[in-house]
This record gives C-alpha cells, structure tokens and sequence, in this order.
C-alpha cells in the first residue's frame, strides 16, 4: 500500500474513532462514593442473581425502556430471551445522575423522562436486589439505586 493509501486509512481511523467517542456518554452520582462495586459478567448476573443479592454490581448489557418497562435484557447467549431473563432497572431520584462534567441531569426535562437510551449498550452500576422484581414482578431482580450508566 503506498504512502497515499496508508495516510487515508490513518485519518479514516482517527475519524472513526472520534466519531465513536461522541456518542458516549456518562452519567454519575455522588450517592454511591466510596463503595467498591464487583464487576460482572450480565451472564454471571443473571445465572447467579441470588449470590449477589444487596451486593453492588457493574454490568455491561442492552438496555430496553417503554412504557412500564426499564431493563437491562438478556444477551445471546442465552435461549430464553424472557423477562426472567431479564433485570428491571431501577432509577430513582435518591441518586441523581448527572452527565460527567456538566450540570446536565439524566432526569433533565420538566415531565420526569430521562435521556432516551432505547435499545443501547449501557454500563450500570447499582445494587442488586433479588426481592423486586420489576413490573408485574416479571423480572429475575432489580438493579437498584443506579449511580452510574455509560451509554454507548
């Protein structure tokens, strides 16, 4: 490849990768500082869900939200793709989460909604609590009290 071809697949690259980097996005909270949270795989999670009751969690994992719907759903590894399958997510406003270095809330418009993050890869952190079950008690647990989501 000449000179040319390797200066165009360099800032083709760059553009990519700079492209990728705007669409993510972190939301914080104070309310969970200086808690150390376990890292787990969303498989790992949902297998194991009673292990990690009221223990706090990170997991990567496709977000869905609706109408009487917010969870993190099942990945392909599995064959039941159920809402048993599934953890409800919960928000709350307890821990307000706020985009990194901005002032600029998750719950920022005046009817309560939230940044839409429909059918998006997200990271969340909380804490587990197999007791909720979501709507209509439907759900393998809860992710409570969210004091992180990155949005990819």
């Amino acid at each position: 490849m000449g000179k040319v071809g390797m200066l165009w697949l360099l800032i083709s690259a760059m553009w990519l990768y700079s492209g990728c980097a705007h669409n993510k996005k972190l939301y914080t909270s104070d309310c969970s500082a200086g808690i150390a949270f376990k890292k787990v795989s969303y498989t790992n999670l949902v297998d194991s869900i009673k292990y990690y009751d009221k223990q706090y969690v990170e997991v990567y994992g496709k977000y869905t939200e609706g109408k009487n719907l917010s969870a993190l759903v099942n990945d392909s590894l599995f064959a039941d793709h159920g809402n048993s399958r599934a953890l409800w997510v919960n928000f709350t406003q307890d821990c307000p989460l706020y985009l990194k270095g901005t002032q600029q809330g998750f719950f920022a418009s005046e009817d309560g909604s939230y940044a839409h993050m429909n059918n998006r890869m997200v990271t969340i952190r909380g804490q587990v609590d197999v007791l909720l079950k979501g709507h209509q008690k439907a759900y393998s647990g809860t992710i409570n009290q969210v004091s992180y989501i990155e949005l990819y």
